[in-house]
């Protein structure tokens, strides 16, 4: 039997006001109370009124809770009794309530004193206009909806037969519209109904609703779950969340679609597009408006969309080229490369007697860590341009050059666009590192799709695959950078200007170490010259003993490990005096001498001759040694030697053979082998420059003579006797001088490349150039005997004597 609750109509009840929440008469339930307005009316209600009766009335839509007016309130709530007030794990009051009866507000105040709300109105009883009959049947279809979605949804069991208890429609619509998810507003109209029959029959509607939006759920997520296509089930997802933010009154699903499309058709107006690029763009915007979010190809057209807009169609770098501040900049940024800094130099020159000079293609090749790429960083400083970077190592599909076509899933703008993209402005200057170590693979030959990229007759017209419309590129500054030109291919490699940057010598190194690593590692690693001191001896130490290289970047990593050591101890020992780096320090971290150079011998026997070879991390010295003994005419090789270097072995011995059996009275070659080895013979060596020094040792094994210790050489020989120039003199020489060679014989036609080894080098050595074996041999062994030696050698007489004389007199 329900208790009846009277007040009067004078009586102002302690009011809690409820956001986001309806109370239901006849259900009790736990309600947060996070305000002092709403607790100081629960406690007003457990000290003055022994039932502890308080009204809960709701706020409107769009009430702001802070700053409440009486025409805020909903009129109509629930008249309630506190049960109890606790306290939960995080500190919040959680009040326990029984809410028993509809209340109608008639007036609504706030009252100072006690810092509370306060209604004064009266109990509205439910008007019972249901029969038995109607009522059981009300009730039937009530509790048949109730079970589907209850079913649906995984309810309690106990949950479910509580439901199947109620006898009261009235008391079962209460419950139900308690727990109902609806909106505040659809929650209120129903409290505010107090004939039974319209209330159940209003529950019922909306029940029936609840069923049928759970039935379109779970078929849509079939549906989805049945879908493999990643855009599909995207674009079901953002339908959905825009269904959602409607109904939670966020959008308007009749603005946001149209405003949309509308926002960017404007965006591309707003651009200023080239007339061709902005009707492309407008076709694709209209082809996104009558479509429909729910296509799949819908954010295919918004991202190439986006892809128009955000290219620098217009935007480019103003400004001015001061060639001042060029030179400046190359200078501070880096040591010596004079020569390929004054090119540099007369390249932007040119740009700015002819601004409308068509991109240039500039391609510096050397060993790794010679500042390939920062010189690259430094003519976009000293041009005040964008630099933007795309390594090229490893790519073996055309696509990441070209791009995607938009038909295939995934599609992609490719590193060229995907590059001016990133850089904001058509002209940076833009670098293709490692354009050596391309590779071809089955999509296609990613060097292939380079050449349209960089042929300025071409380039003012590229056509990316996934743009699939015409960018110019012709104002673009581009530089490669490569390892070796071997693996270029010719057709590429004809569209660049080709710059070689050989390496630093040990004083360039010392310089660059002193001036720009060492202070750079300093301020990295927080250090200053009060705390640490190292001195030319330690770096150069360094430098010879530790790092085996063409550039700086291994030297980099040693000062920065001895740097580390000593910010230990700074750490460690804030008081400590300066410390000072020295070779034991050295040896204690970076462990024992890891390089030992090939020196020159104080002595020499007959057979052993000091070539120079050229490697990847620099030049270096090599002794041939070659031996003889008893056989069949033949000649073994060993030292790992290629294919090139093997060959030229047997065209030394071939010429010896052919040249010195009428000289050397007694010796007789088809009895005797020779061998001939070059040591270090797990390192793979290859190339024709040690020609003339293999041929120089089976002479020098025949004719029992020896060559001077000091004396190297270099050159590649032919079968008629003709000494060829070779390449990597500067580093060859670099090498040569640091080994204690004090002479040097290279082929006549490499006399031009000391340009550009440094005085240093030059200045310590003498340099004999010579064009075939008879000035080969007489720049070696000197006069020979017979007299006419020489005229038997290679035709006519040879009479200039270079003044070399070996330890016999020769």
């Amino acid at each position: 039997m329900k208790t009846t609750h009277t007040i009067t109509s004078e009586q102002f009840l302690p009011t809690l006001v409820l956001k986001n929440t309806v109370l239901f008469p006849d259900v009790a339930l736990p309600v947060l109370v996070s305000k002092p307005v709403g607790l100081n009316a629960l406690h007003r209600a457990i000290d003055n009124d022994k039932e502890r009766r308080f009204v809960a009335l709701s706020l409107k839509e769009g009430a702001e809770i802070d700053n409440i007016k009486s025409s805020d309130f909903y009129t109509v709530g629930t008249l309630c009794i506190v049960e109890r007030i606790e306290k939960n794990e995080k500190g919040e009051s959680i009040a326990y309530v029984r809410s028993v009866e509809r209340f109608q507000a008639k007036s609504i105040q706030f009252e100072s004193a006690f810092n509370s709300w306060a209604a004064q109105g009266e109990i509205v009883p439910d008007i019972i206009d249901l029969d038995g009959p109607t009522e059981k049947a009300l009730l039937t279809s009530l509790k048949e909806v109730s079970r589907e979605i209850l079913a649906s949804i995984n309810a309690t069991e106990t949950f479910k037969r509580t439901l199947e208890e109620f006898k009261d429609a009235g008391l079962f619509t209460n419950v139900v519209a308690q727990h109902l998810p609806l909106i505040i507003s659809k929650k209120q109209e129903i409290l505010e109904l107090a004939s039974i029959k319209n209330r159940s029959l209003k529950v019922l509607e909306l029940l029936v609703e609840q069923r049928e939006m759970i039935k379109v759920n779970n078929e849509m997520g079939l549906k989805i779950s049945e879908k493999t296509s990643k855009a599909y089930r995207e674009s079901i997802l953002r339908e959905q969340l825009r269904t959602i933010k409607e109904e939670l009154g966020e959008i308007n699903s009749d603005t946001n679609e149209a405003g949309e499309k509308k926002s960017l058709k404007d965006r591309i107006m707003d651009a200023h597009l080239p007339k061709e690029i902005e009707k492309v763009a407008l076709e694709q915007a209209n082809r996104y408006e009558t479509m429909g979010q729910q296509n799949a190809e819908s954010h295919v057209i918004k991202n190439y969309v986006e892809l128009i807009l955000s290219l620098p169609w217009n935007e480019e770098s103003k400004t001015e080229l001061d060639l001042d501040l060029a030179q400046k900049v190359l200078d501070e940024e880096h040591f010596g490369l004079e020569k390929i800094k004054k090119h540099i130099v007369q390249h932007l020159a040119v740009m700015k007697l002819s601004p409308n000079k068509k991109g240039s293609i500039l391609l510096f090749v050397g060993p790794p860590g010679v500042g390939k790429t920062s010189l690259g960083q430094s003519i976009a400083k000293a041009l005040g341009r964008k630099f933007v970077r795309a390594s090229l190592g490893g790519v073996r599909d055309d696509s990441d050059v070209r791009g995607h076509r938009r038909t295939y899933v995934g599609a992609m703008p490719g590193r060229i666009i995907e590059g001016i993209k990133r850089a904001k402005e058509n002209n940076p200057v833009f670098m293709l590192d490692e354009i050596d170590k391309l590779g071809r693979g089955y999509g296609g030959d990613p060097a292939a799709a380079l050449l349209e990229v960089l042929d300025p007759e071409q380039n003012s017209t590229f056509t990316d695959q996934y743009l699939d419309l015409p960018f110019d590129l012709s104002k673009v500054f581009f530089v490669a950078t490569a390892n070796s030109l071997d693996t270029i291919p010719h057709p590429l490699l004809d569209r660049m200007e080709i710059i070689q940057l050989s390496g630093y010598t040990s004083d360039e190194k010392l310089h660059i170490a002193k001036n720009h690593l060492l202070p750079k590692q300093l301020k990295e690693h927080g250090l200053t010259t009060d705390r640490v001191e190292v001195n030319d001896a330690v770096l150069k130490s360094v430098i010879a003993d530790y790092t085996r290289e063409a550039g700086v970047r291994d030297l980099q990593r040693k000062i920065a490990k001895l740097l580390r050591s000593v910010s230990e101890k700074v750490v460690k020992n804030a008081d400590q005096a300066k410390i000072v780096i020295d070779n034991i320090i050295v040896e204690d971290v970076l462990g024992i001498e890891k390089n030992t150079y090939e020196l020159a011998q104080a002595t020499a026997t007959p057979g052993v001759v000091t070539g120079l070879a050229w490697t990847p991390v620099g030049g270096d010295i090599l002794f041939i040694e070659s031996a003889m003994m008893p056989g069949t005419g033949k000649i073994q090789l060993t030292g790992k030697l290629g294919e090139v270097m093997s060959e030229s072995a047997h065209i030394g011995l071939s010429l010896v053979r052919s040249k010195l059996s009428k000289l050397v009275p007694g010796f007789d070659f088809s009895k005797t082998d020779f061998h001939v080895h070059v040591p270090s013979g797990s390192i793979p060596k290859d190339g024709p420059s040690a020609g003339i020094t293999i041929f120089t040792a089976l002479c020098s094994l025949v004719l029992g003579k020896v060559v001077d210790p000091k004396l190297a050489m270099t050159g590649e020989i032919t079968l008629r006797g003709a000494v060829m120039p070779v390449g990597g003199v500067k580093e060859k020489l670099i090498a040569a001088h640091r080994a204690g060679i004090k002479k040097i014989i290279m082929s006549k036609r490499n006399e031009k490349d000391l340009k550009e080894v440094p005085a240093v080098v030059k200045n310590e050595m003498e340099f004999f150039f010579v064009e075939n074996i008879n000035e080969l041999m007489m720049a070696v062994f000197g006069k020979m005997s017979p007299p006419h030696f020489y005229e038997s050698l290679l035709g006519p007489p040879y009479v200039e004597d270079f003044g070399m004389k070996n330890e016999n007199g020769f």
